[in-house]
C-alpha cells in the first residue's frame, strides 16, 4: 500500500514535467514526421495529395541550397568543434593551475553561455569590420592589410572564416567548466607521482589529463557536434536572415540545414513547403543521430574510467 502510495505520488511530480515534454518535445516530433510524408499539402487549407513515401525528401535534395547547406554545416561540424574542443582541454588546464584568480577568470570564460547568442554574433561582425575592426586592427599591426571579412562583397571564405572563430568562441565556455570541474576531480596521486619521477609537463597532460579526462571529452565531443549540425543563430548573429555578406551571391551563402528547414517554412504559403521543412529536419535528425551513434561506439574503446 505504501509503495503504490510513492509510486502514485512521483507520478504527480513527474506530471507537469511529462505535459511539456509531451507538447512541446514529443507531439511536433511526431507531426514532423507526418508531415514529411504529406504529398502536395497546403498549410493555408490543411489538405493534401495523399501520402508520398519520399516525395519530399527527394525535393530538399534536390534543392538549389541543399548541397551548399551540407557543405556548410559539415564545415562548421567538423573544423569548430575539434579546435573548440582543444582549446577548451588547455584553457581549462592552464586555469586550473591558476588558484589566485581562478573564480574571476572563470566567469569571464563563462560570460558567452549566459549572453545572447544574436547579440554576441552583432558584436563579432563589428570586430570583424574592415575599416574599424578590431581584426583588421591587430593585423595592422603585423603589416597585413585590412581584409573585407563579413561586409559588402565579402567572400565566402572571409566570411566563413569569421564565423568559425564565433563559433569556436562561442563555444567555449561550457566547454571550459566542465573540463574545469573534470579536472578538479582527478586524484591528485597521479601528478604527485608523477612529479616525484620528473615527469614532463607534456606528458603529464597527454599520459594523464587527458585519458582521466576522457569521460568529459567524450560527452563535450558529442554534444558539441549534435549543436555545430544545428548551427543557425550564430550565422543569423553575424549576416542577418540573408545568412550571407551584403552583396553576395546565393552560391556563396552560409546557409545551413537548420537554415533550409526556417527556409522552407518562411514560404509556408506555397504548397509543399512544410512538407519540405519536415523532411529537411528529418534528414538533420538522421545525419545527427548516425553520427552520433558512431561517435559513441568509437569513443567506448578510449574512454577510461
Amino acid at each position: 500500500m505504501l509503495e503504490k502510495q510513492s509510486n502514485l505520488k512521483a507520478w504527480l511530480y513527474l506530471l507537469p514535467a511529462m505535459l511539456l515534454l509531451l507538447v512541446f518535445t514529443f507531439y511536433p516530433l511526431f507531426n514532423a514526421f507526418y508531415l514529411a510524408f504529406l504529398k502536395n499539402y497546403s498549410y493555408l487549407n490543411g489538405t493534401a495529395d495523399g501520402y508520398t513515401l519520399f516525395g519530399n525528401f527527394i525535393d530538399v535534395v534536390k534543392g538549389a541550397n541543399f548541397r551548399v547547406a551540407m557543405k556548410n554545416t559539415s564545415i562548421i561540424v567538423f573544423v569548430s568543434v575539434p579546435i573548440s574542443v582543444i582549446v577548451a582541454i588547455l584553457i581549462s588546464v592552464a586555469l586550473n593551475s591558476i588558484k589566485k584568480f581562478q573564480g574571476f577568470f572563470q566567469t569571464i570564460f563563462f560570460l558567452p553561455y549566459v549572453t545572447n547568442a544574436i547579440a554576441i554574433g552583432m558584436a563579432f561582425a563589428f570586430i570583424f569590420h574592415q575599416d574599424y575592426g578590431l581584426f583588421n586592427y591587430i593585423l595592422g599591426f603585423f603589416g597585413i592589410n585590412p581584409v573585407n571579412w563579413v561586409g559588402l562583397g565579402a567572400s565566402w571564405n572571409t566570411a566563413m572564416f569569421a564565423l568559425l572563430v564565433y563559433t569556436v568562441w562561442g563555444g567555449l565556455a561550457f566547454k571550459i567548466m566542465v573540463f574545469l570541474a573534470g579536472l578538479q576531480n582527478i586524484d591528485k596521486q597521479y601528478y604527485d607521482a608523477a612529479r616525484v619521477d620528473a615527469t614532463p609537463k607534456h606528458r603529464v597532460l597527454t599520459r594523464i589529463t587527458i585519458p582521466l579526462l576522457s569521460p568529459m571529452i567524450a560527452y563535450i565531443t558529442i554534444t558539441s557536434f549534435i549543436g555545430a549540425f544545428k548551427a543557425y543563430r550564430t550565422i543569423i548573429g553575424m549576416f542577418g536572415p540573408t545568412l550571407r555578406p551584403p552583396g553576395t551571391l546565393s552560391k556563396d551563402s552560409l546557409i545551413t540545414i537548420v537554415g533550409l528547414v526556417y527556409d522552407s517554412i518562411a514560404q509556408a504559403d506555397a504548397v509543399g513547403k512544410i512538407s519540405q521543412a519536415a523532411a529537411a529536419s528529418i534528414i538533420l535528425f538522421l545525419i545527427t543521430l548516425a553520427f552520433t551513434g558512431i561517435q559513441a561506439l568509437v569513443s567506448k574503446k578510449r574512454i577510461h574510467y
